[in-house]
C-alpha cells in the first residue's frame, strides 16, 4: 500500500464542530453497532430485545451520517447554510438517496424490536423496508462512484475518495445479500438463510466502518 502514496493512518482527534468529521464518526459508531449485532457469539449471549436494540441504535446513527452527508451536499460552495432544499448534482443526488435508504432501515429494525410478528407482518414491517433501504444503499453507491470515476471502472489505488467509495459499494452489496436471505419463508416461518444475514450485516457493516474511518483527514507524517 505504502507504494500507492495512500495514506491509511488517519487522525484521531475530536472535532464535532465539523461536519466531514461528524459523518465519519456517525458512520463508524453505526457501523460498528451494525458490526457487534450480526456477531454470532453477541446474538448467542445477548438478550434477543438487546440485539435488536443494537441494530435499531445502529440505524439511527447511520440515519445521522446519511443526514450529516446530505447537508454536506446541499450546502457546497452555497452562500447561506440550508438544511432542506434540492440541487440537481450527483452528489445531492447520491446523499439524498442515502438518507432514503438510512430510513428505510430505521423502520426495518424498529420493526424488528416489535414481539410477536407472524410471517405476513414481518415480511411486511422487517423485510420489504430492508431490501427497499439496501436497494437505495446501491443506487447510492453507483451515484457515488459516478462522482469519483464516472459510470466505469478505474483503479486510483492513491486516492482515499476511490477507497471510501468502493468500500462503500462493497458494503451495500454486502447489504443487500443479507436483506434478500432475511426473507421470512411463508411455509415454515423462519428467515431463509440466517447465516447469510449474518456474514451480509457483518462483511457490509465493516466495510462501511472503514469507510467512515476514511473519511477523516490523513494523521501528519
Amino acid at each position: 500500500m505504502a507504494a500507492t502514496g495512500m495514506q491509511w493512518r488517519r487522525e484521531i482527534r475530536w472535532n464535532a464542530s465539523e461536519l466531514g468529521w461528524r459523518v465519519g464518526a456517525l458512520f463508524i459508531v453505526g457501523s460498528f453497532l451494525f458490526a457487534l449485532g450480526s456477531f454470532p457469539p453477541y446474538a448467542r449471549w445477548i438478550d434477543p430485545r438487546a440485539v435488536a436494540a443494537t441494530f435499531a441504535l445502529g440505524s439511527v446513527f447511520f440515519t445521522s451520517a446519511g443526514y450529516s452527508q446530505f447537508l454536506q451536499a446541499l450546502n457546497e460552495g452555497a452562500a447561506t447554510f440550508r438544511y432542506l432544499g434540492f440541487r440537481n448534482t450527483l452528489f445531492w443526488w447520491a446523499t439524498a438517496v442515502q438518507l432514503a435508504g438510512t430510513i428505510f432501515f430505521n423502520i426495518s429494525t424498529f420493526g424488528a424490536l416489535v414481539e410477536g410478528l407472524d410471517t405476513q407482518q414481518e415480511n411486511r414491517l422487517v423485510w420489504a423496508p430492508d431490501i427497499f433501504g439496501s436497494i437505495a444503499f446501491l443506487i447510492a453507491s453507483t451515484l457515488a462512484w459516478a462522482i469519483v470515476v464516472g459510470f466505469r471502472w478505474a483503479a486510483r489505488r492513491d486516492d482515499s475518495d476511490w477507497w471510501v467509495n468502493l468500500l462503500n459499494g462493497i458494503g451495500s452489496v454486502f447489504f443487500m445479500v443479507s436483506a434478500i436471505a432475511a426473507l421470512v419463508l411463508p411455509t415454515t416461518g423462519e428467515v431463509w438463510n440466517i447465516a447469510l444475514v449474518n456474514l451480509g450485516t457483518f462483511v457490509g457493516a465493516v466495510c462501511f466502518l472503514v469507510g467512515g474511518y476514511l473519511l477523516w483527514p490523513p494523521s501528519p507524517r
